[in-house]
């Protein structure tokens, strides 16, 4: 693909004011953990800021505090120069300049990142990736999705050995890893880095004149790699594919590291070296649930199905009210976005046995909500609802509504959506949660609030207790048994196991962790 750069400055808001720090957040309240970040990387492409921007761009709902690309320009046969740009806010505000792509980002590799920090201070500047060095052997920059979960320790370590951190993030003990390894070749120091770290982590790695993609031995977060004419790509979703005209090629192995180059370019075949090997799997399955966009393939299925089969299997554990010819007055509708196609899944299952239920649009999100303006004395929670979902009475009044959702933490935004929804007029309101109850909070990068904060714990556990929270007819949760039964399951294409993290919901953490104060470490 070759691209107009005055389009995409066009795109991106002609601009030269620095960029802004405004919340661009993809607003889902109190009761949606928030996502990890999002990479992207690519090698051997002309416009290679370009091309990294619209991956990141198409991965924005993995994280909208930050934005940052970083590329190598080849200045002689041996002499490089890394560009990088970076700012709070999301891509289009981050990238505005109208030189800042074409002009300032020169070289034929890059690598970005969206951030959203699951710990630690998010305003901090010096935070934001990728990040970039300088040692004897060059330059080296990084894009990390994850959290490592033996911070604490390998930090101490290195400051014990006269290491300065410039941050306050787990990425950058990485970097250092690396940078101190005694190897001799890259791609040993990079072994011997990933060796060192525990936890779940993808990374695109930039050096002069190489790209590196690493993902961890449980293959946690999903990492594709595809091909652009000769250049290859890697990003945490295909999504990123797509919008550049990328070929999707496969899923990083576990624990594998990808190595390209120009002669990886030159033969068409990419280089592979291993971590270690683990027996099975762990993907993290809130990525199926919510956090993945439904067209992309992560784990090397396409979200949307799993989404939908998720609502099959919900219709089926926990069924909507019957219908009847009479009356008609049974309808389902979701929260939109991410619970569109579990809701046409629970239709679909649902009509073969309780035909007169219908699948209604009855809530109306808007994409531009940026930072609400709160009035004094008004409620924040409330007034940011309100400004981001309307209802279409008609479609509610005098109905028996079922409400298909994916998940809920808190609960309190939860419950200002039905107290939205039954200033509309329904009969009835029934929630229906494509998920089991959250109980703990995920260590491996994504953001939950502290356990006594959920509201599955605050009522222990009791569906009666949390039906009074939320002030619904009735509230049903997808069984833990029958969320595995929705996913892929045997082994994948490699050959591995396929296994699962579902700690947040089972309370059983399959890599091991460490106890550390949320503000002190980010990922």
């Amino acid at each position: 693909m070759v691209y107009d750069i005055n389009h995409v400055n066009r795109i991106v808001k002609i601009n030269e004011t620095e960029s802004s720090k405004e919340d661009y957040s993809d607003f889902d309240g109190e009761d949606k953990p928030k996502s990890n970040c999002a990479i992207f990387g690519i090698f051997s492409h002309p416009q290679a800021a370009v091309v990294t921007y619209y991956g990141l761009h198409s991965q924005q709902h993995r994280g909208q505090e930050a934005s940052g690309i970083c590329t190598s320009e080849r200045l002689s046969d041996k002499k490089y120069s890394f560009n990088i740009h970076k700012g709070h806010g999301i891509a289009l505000n981050v990238f505005a300049g109208k030189n800042i792509l074409n002009n300032v980002l020169k070289g034929t590799a890059a690598i970005g990142h969206n951030r959203y920090s699951t710990t630690g201070a998010s305003d901090s500047r010096s935070n934001i990736q990728p990040f970039k060095v300088n040692f004897k052997e060059g330059h080296l920059a990084l894009s990390h999705n994850g959290n490592f979960t033996n911070t604490k320790e390998l930090r101490e370590k290195l400051q014990n050995e006269g290491t300065l951190f410039q941050t306050s993030t787990d990425s950058e003990i990485f970097l250092h890893l690396i940078a101190r390894s005694r190897e001799t070749e890259m791609i040993d120091k990079i072994l011997d880095a990933s060796r060192q770290v525990r936890g779940a982590y993808s990374i695109v790695l930039l050096t002069d004149d190489k790209l590196f993609a690493i993902r961890d031995p449980y293959a946690v977060r999903p990492l594709s790699m595809g091909k652009l004419g000769d250049s290859f790509v890697f990003a945490s979703e295909t999504c990123a594919f797509d919008i550049n005209n990328a070929e999707y090629i496969r899923d990083l192995k576990a624990g594998e590291i990808v190595q390209i180059d120009d002669e990886v370019i030159k033969s068409g075949k990419e280089k592979s070296y291993f971590i270690d090997k683990r027996p099975e799997t762990k993907h993290c399955i809130f990525e199926y649930i919510y956090f993945s966009r439904p067209d992309s393939t992560i784990f090397g299925n396409t979200v949307d199905k799993i989404r939908r089969k998720l609502g099959k299997n919900l219709s089926i554990e926990k069924p909507a009210p019957k219908a009847n010819i009479k009356d008609k007055k049974v309808v389902v509708i979701s929260v939109p976005d991410s619970s569109n196609t579990a809701a046409l899944g629970y239709v679909t299952e649902t009509i073969k046995t309780n035909p007169y239920v219908k699948l209604e649009l009855g809530l109306i999100r808007s994409h531009y909500i940026g930072r609400t303006f709160i009035q004094p004395g008004q409620d924040n929670r409330e007034i940011r609802v309100k400004a981001k979902f309307n209802t279409v009475k008609s479609v509610l009044k005098n109905r028996i509504v079922v409400i298909v959702d994916d998940s809920i933490v808190r609960g309190t935004t939860a419950k200002l959506l039905v107290k939205l929804v039954k200033e509309a007029g329904p009969k009835e309101i029934h929630l229906r949660i494509t998920s089991p109850p959250i109980i703990s909070p995920c260590h491996y990068g994504m953001d939950f609030p502290s356990r006594n904060e959920l509201v599955a714990n605050q009522c222990n556990d009791d569906m009666e207790k949390i039906r009074q929270f939320l002030d619904v007819d009735s509230v049903e949760y997808l069984s833990i048994e029958k969320m595995h039964h929705s996913v892929p399951q045997g082994t994948n294409i490699f050959g591995e196991k396929i296994g699962y993290c579902d700690a947040c919901f089972s309370g059983n953490y399959p890599i091991p962790i460490e106890e550390i104060e949320k503000t002190e470490f980010e990922g």
